[in-house]
């Protein structure tokens, strides 16, 4: 004969586990607006705590209605062996990570999308944090995860600490015999062209982007030198790499030389 009883403490697991599921959805996209306004890599551990908070609950009230909560309470606590094996579990890495995770969150040692080199030279933007790990691109765009609670105990470079921007120095060379003051505007306009530079020189009325100087006559060549300023979260390879071939660019259309080493060679017959 067909359980009714059974029938309806099904279809109250079912609701149960959907509404779990609405929930969630719901705190999802909470979190996703919240987001959208402000960034922080606290509002994404807590949003994963949330969410694994839901689940466990929703599981426990789900199962109940087949045992009663209370039973399903004194099953998981009643027993020694049992609680032996609740303490065996809180010492393990998940807890840790957990806690870690959670340290990390609060302190903020590093944002997402912060540029971080870790002491084991591993460099790259942080993408992620988990309950568990923390999720880091690297510069060849692997995505490298490591424990919460092992990188809690390194000592890390972040690039993007309090920082408005960063720097890097580059050197241009140009041709003896260059009108000097016309290759400096080239380059100048060049750097200002990218999409990745910004002003980051202080100047009177605010900033600016930095001038270009002429460092030395060199041995075949005149050395112009530069500061280009960028965000913090631009890896300084790909703006390196974007200023030198405007620069590079700039330069040819401007019909001035880049000199290279040559060698001549005379042979006597």
């Amino acid at each position: 004969m067909f359980d009714k009883e059974f029938l309806t403490k099904g279809i109250a697991f079912v609701v149960i586990l959907l509404i779990v599921w609405g929930l969630n959805r719901v705190n999802r996209a909470i979190f996703r607006k919240i987001e959208a306004r402000r960034q922080g890599i606290h509002l994404r551990f807590f949003e994963r705590i949330v969410t694994v908070s839901l689940y466990v609950v929703g599981f426990l009230l789900a199962f109940s209605v087949f045992g009663g909560f209370s039973s399903i309470w004194t099953t998981v606590l009643g027993g020694t062996a049992i609680i032996s094996g609740i303490i065996a579990f809180a010492a393990q890495d998940v807890i840790k990570d957990i806690l870690a995770g959670l340290m990390i969150s609060l302190y903020k040692p590093f944002e997402l999308g912060n540029r971080i080199e870790l002491e084991n030279g591993t460099t790259g933007i942080v993408k992620d944090i988990t309950m568990r790990h923390v999720v880091i691109q690297t510069l060849d765009t692997q995505r490298v995860v490591i424990p919460n609670s092992k990188l809690n105990t390194m000592s890390l470079k972040n690039y993007s600490y309090h920082a408005a921007y960063r720097s890097a120095q580059m050197v241009f060379h140009v041709a003896y015999g260059t009108d000097v003051e016309k290759a400096m505007q080239v380059i100048r306009d060049a750097i200002i062209s990218s999409e990745h530079s910004i002003p980051g020189k202080e100047v009177n009325d605010g900033l600016d982007y930095a001038p270009i100087y002429f460092l030395a006559y060199e041995d075949s060549s005149l050395k112009l030198a530069t500061t280009v300023y960028y965000n913090p979260t631009s890896p300084s390879e790909v703006v390196i790499s974007d200023i030198n071939l405007r620069v590079g660019k700039a330069l040819e259309e401007a019909g001035i030389e880049i000199p290279f080493n040559y060698i001549n060679v005379v042979q006597k017959d």
